[in-house]
C-alpha cells in the first residue's frame, strides 16, 4: 500500500505541430481549404490538451514543432521537437524526460494531436497507481494500423531509441512493428483502446460524430456546408485485417472498436511478451 501511495504522478507528453495553414492536416485538402484544415487541427489540439489537463500528472509537456498560440492552456511546458524523422522525434521526446536512476524514473505517456475524441477517464484509469503495477509500457493502437499512444513506465533514452528509431511511420504496419519491438524488449504491455486518427475527411466526420461536444466537432459542423463528400465508411471497413496478437511481423494490428469513454480499468489488458521479464 505504501508503494502505491508513493507512486509518482506520470508525465504526459503531446507531440504536435502548430496549426499553420498548409503545414497541418494536408490530407484533408482539397476537400478542405488549408485554412479549414488548420482550424480543424487547432481544435483537435485544443481538445487534446484540455483532456490531458484533466488527467492527474506531475508534468504536462507539449513537444511542439512551431510556435505556441492561443490554444495553449496554462500549466503546460513547451519543448521544441528535435530534428529528423517522426521516429527520431518520438524517441527524443522520451529522452527529454528520462532522468535519474532507472528505478526512480517517472512514467511517461505520449499521445499525438489527432484523437480529439480521447477521454480523460481512459488515461486516468490506465495510469493510476494500482493499474500501473506490473506494467512496463502502454500501447494505444490506431484503427489505421498505426498507434495513437505510447508510454514507458521507466523512460530511458536508449530504450526509446531501440523501440522507435527505424520504425516506418504513417503506414498500415507501423503499430505492428512497434508492438513487435516492445515484445522483443520483454516488456509487459497494457493495451489501450483503439482509436481513429483524424487524417482524412471521412475520419474527421467519424470522429466528430463520436465526440459531438468537442471543439473539433463544433468546428467540423461549421465547415459542413462547404466540405463535400462526407460519406463515412463503416467502422468495420476502417479496421485492418485481424492478425494473431503474438505476431511480430509487419501486419496490421486489429481490435474490436468501442468507445473510449466507456473503458474501465478492467478493460485494459496487460500482455506479457513471450519469455518476457519485467524491467
Amino acid at each position: 500500500m505504501g508503494a502505491l501511495l508513493a507512486a509518482p504522478a506520470p508525465t504526459l507528453l503531446v507531440l504536435a505541430k502548430s496549426p499553420v495553414p498548409g503545414r497541418v492536416k494536408t490530407r484533408l485538402t482539397p476537400a478542405c481549404t488549408p485554412e479549414q484544415a488548420a482550424a480543424l487541427a487547432e481544435a483537435a489540439l485544443a481538445d487534446t490538451l484540455e483532456t490531458l489537463g484533466r488527467v492527474p500528472a506531475g508534468r504536462r509537456i507539449l513537444v511542439l514543432e512551431g510556435a505556441p498560440g492561443r490554444w495553449l492552456p496554462p500549466g503546460w511546458e513547451v519543448f521544441p521537437q528535435a530534428g529528423g524523422g517522426l521516429d527520431v522525434r518520438l524517441a527524443q521526446a522520451f529522452a527529454a524526460v528520462a532522468d535519474g536512476a532507472s528505478g526512480d524514473r517517472t512514467p511517461a505517456l505520449l499521445v499525438g494531436m489527432d484523437t480529439p475524441q480521447l477521454s480523460a477517464r481512459t488515461l486516468a484509469e490506465a495510469l493510476s497507481a494500482p493499474a500501473r503495477t506490473g506494467v512496463d509500457a502502454w500501447f494505444g493502437p490506431a484503427v489505421d494500423g498505426g498507434f495513437w499512444a505510447l508510454g514507458l513506465a521507466r523512460p530511458d533514452a536508449e530504450l526509446a531509441r531501440r523501440l522507435l528509431v527505424g520504425v516506418p511511420m504513417s503506414t498500415g504496419t507501423t503499430g505492428a512493428v512497434l508492438r513487435g519491438r516492445l515484445a522483443a524488449e520483454g516488456l509487459r504491455v497494457a493495451t489501450l483502446p483503439p482509436l481513429t486518427d483524424v487524417d482524412t475527411v471521412a475520419e474527421a466526420a467519424e470522429v466528430a460524430g463520436l465526440a459531438p461536444d468537442t471543439r473539433f466537432a463544433e468546428t467540423w459542423r461549421g465547415l459542413s456546408p462547404t466540405v463535400p463528400s462526407r460519406t463515412v465508411p463503416s467502422r468495420a471497413a476502417l479496421l485492418p485485417p485481424a492478425v494473431p496478437r503474438s505476431a511480430v511481423s509487419a501486419s496490421a494490428l486489429s481490435s474490436p472498436a468501442f468507445s473510449s469513454s466507456a473503458v474501465s480499468a478492467s478493460a485494459l489488458s496487460t500482455t506479457p511478451a513471450p519469455g518476457g521479464t519485467t524491467r
